[in-house]
């Protein structure tokens, strides 16, 4: 007999029910490695107002839905799911500051510019595998610390020096990279 998933109604009522707080007021909610997995992210999480920090990580979603109510949201955590793409995300473009959704399959990046605000991305281990898509997060003006290993277009250069430079040189704004500081020439 196969499990029906988790939907995300009945994990934030198990959340409810741990935590003995109204959902609805919580700055922190966490739903990672719910079992069964949730499938889908729906309309359920868009009740989650007050929510500033939201993990989804460590399930079975495979996109981005249900946040456009989601008001307050500030980092978003979707790592280890299988996510193809950023689609849904620009409904949270004007507060979202961290995207934390490494190890997913995401292979392009369209639709990362509308985050205007984001500071952190943390996408390694999924797909990416050409700068056309890389060059996209030149649209993000706040990102300041990006986590890219693990996909396509850094195993595809020749040395980690390489990759260092020629991410860096692309993306002027960030300061840190794969976990490592940045150095520029300042002259």
């Amino acid at each position: 007999m196969a499990l029906k998933p988790t939907t995300c109604k009945e994990a934030i009522a198990r959340w409810e029910k741990e935590k003995g707080e109204n959902a609805a007021d919580a700055k922190v909610i966490e739903l990672q490695f719910q079992w069964p997995p949730i499938e889908k992210m729906d309309g359920a999480l868009s009740t989650l107002v007050a929510c500033e920090k939201l993990s989804l990580s460590t399930n079975m979603i495979d996109k981005i839905a249900g946040i456009a109510g989601m008001r307050s949201l500030k980092i978003l955590s979707l790592g280890r799911n299988y996510i193809k793409s950023l689609a849904g995300i620009e409904t949270v473009a004007e507060t979202l500051e961290e995207l934390w959704i490494s190890y997913n399959s995401i292979d392009k990046l369209k639709g990362i510019g509308a985050l205007k605000n984001l500071r952190v991305l943390y996408i390694s281990n999924n797909l990416v595998k050409e700068w056309v898509e890389f060059n996209r997060l030149q649209e993000c003006p706040a990102l300041r610390d990006l986590v890219f290993i693990g996909n396509p277009l850094c195993d595809n250069q020749p040395d980690v020096e390489t990759w260092r430079t020629q991410a860096s040189n692309r993306l002027q704004q960030i300061i840190k990279l794969d976990g490592i500081p940045i150095v520029r020439d300042t002259d």
